[in-house]
């Protein structure tokens, strides 16, 4: 038996039920944990998921609102629920009001935060300005984060991935996938664990990718990935109520083809973002 240094979840996914030669108890042994774990599914809440898929609306048309204005939109509309449910909420999703607060928590001490580089600059050609971002994906019984690379100056989405879980290991994942593409002048992104974690940052620098972050709250100085998400949502998930992880995943795939290569911008004077990615004439 070996003392493999994963994590519970880690372990998990190396279990192959299909495995006929070692059975699961073997497998199970072999690394290290219980076999009540993999056969354990997690209670699914309905009315919270309910509550997070009207909080995930309402924040993505209004992402000023803090915990307070969510709790009186969601009372507004006849669900009487406290403020603390609403905070642990959207604290699971990964959702704060936009505007600076006072007595902000201090970063980790090993996760150092870079300055924000893109003040007053003029994005005019592609590979400029590369950003990234994570949004949360209700599903109708469950949820998924999905994190996104988007080229600033052609809107192109050149890589995303989604996750169950706020890890760092997705967004690594999505950023190889974009690397394949080039290499940007300028990485930007929120103060987000996952983008400030020693891996993240340490990819980014062994490419020689200057690294910009936006102000705590701010997600104005992302502002091109905000419009993804709003467009994603309510042209997509919204519509669409998907039941599980795999068909999310499908149906996203599905949205960003179609966002790059058929959709249309007005800002990219009615050219899609491949076409202005990749120069074709339209």
């Amino acid at each position: 038996k070996k003392n493999l240094d994963l994590s519970h979840k880690q372990k998990l996914l190396l279990i192959d039920r299909t495995n006929r030669e070692i059975s699961i108890s073997h497998q199970v042994d072999l690394l290290g944990i219980s076999r009540s774990s993999v056969y354990y599914e997690p209670v699914v809440n309905e009315y919270d998921l309910l509550l997070k898929r009207l909080i995930d609306e309402q924040y993505t048309l209004t992402p000023f609102y803090g915990s307070r204005k969510m709790t009186a939109h969601l009372r507004r509309n006849e669900h009487p629920v406290n403020r603390k449910h609403v905070q642990r909420l959207m604290r699971e999703m990964g959702l704060e009001a936009i505007y600076p607060k006072p007595h902000l928590s201090q970063p980790h001490p090993e996760h150092k935060i870079y300055p924000y580089l893109l003040r007053d600059v003029s994005i005019d050609r592609k590979d400029q300005v590369w950003a990234a971002d994570i949004t949360y994906i209700p599903l109708a019984r469950g949820f998924m984060y999905l994190v996104a690379v988007m080229d600033w100056w052609s809107r192109y989405v050149l890589a995303w991935q989604t996750s169950t879980s706020l890890d760092t290991a997705f967004c690594l994942e999505a950023l190889e996938m974009a690397l394949q593409f080039g290499k940007p002048e300028i990485f930007n992104t929120d103060q987000g664990s996952q983008f400030t974690s020693k891996a993240f940052t340490g990819m980014l620098k062994d490419n020689g990718i200057d690294i910009s972050m936006d102000g705590r709250g701010r997600c104005m100085d992302n502002i091109f990935t905000e419009r993804l998400w709003r467009s994603l949502k309510y042209e997509n998930v919204y519509l669409m109520h998907y039941e599980s992880v795999s068909e999310g995943r499908q149906g996203i795939n599905s949205y960003f083809g179609f966002f790059n290569d058929d959709r249309l911008h007005q800002s990219l004077k009615y050219q899609t973002p491949a076409e202005v990615y990749f120069q074709r004439a339209s």
